[in-house]
């Protein structure tokens, strides 16, 4: 089955699965920092989620986000996507880790 991509003609399964990834790496990324920062910077507070659960859940929005940027401007990489990126990670984050009861 063949692709075919306005901007770069027609694309193999290969070239398609590499756009993928390529638009989903910053939600990754992200909700990895995230996960990983989160701990230190939380540390000695009750714990919500577990680590995996708690990344699962970052990446799953941070995924959202960036379908939902890519829809609202209609381009990949747009920078107000990339601040929604953040600001939708940390929150997810929090609420994951219950930091109300602090």
């Amino acid at each position: 089955m063949i692709w075919v991509n306005p901007l770069h003609g027609a694309m193999g399964p290969l070239d398609s699965l590499n756009h993928l990834l390529n638009f989903l790496a910053p939600a990754f990324w992200m909700a990895t920092f995230i996960a990983l920062a989160g701990r230190l910077v939380l540390r000695g507070r009750t714990a919500g989620l577990g680590r995996g659960a708690q990344w699962l859940l970052d990446v799953s929005i941070c995924m959202a986000v960036l379908l939902a940027g890519l829809w609202w401007t209609g381009r990949d990489g747009k920078m107000v996507t990339y601040a929604a990126l953040v600001l939708a990670c940390a929150t997810s984050h929090g609420v994951g880790q219950r930091i109300w009861r602090a």
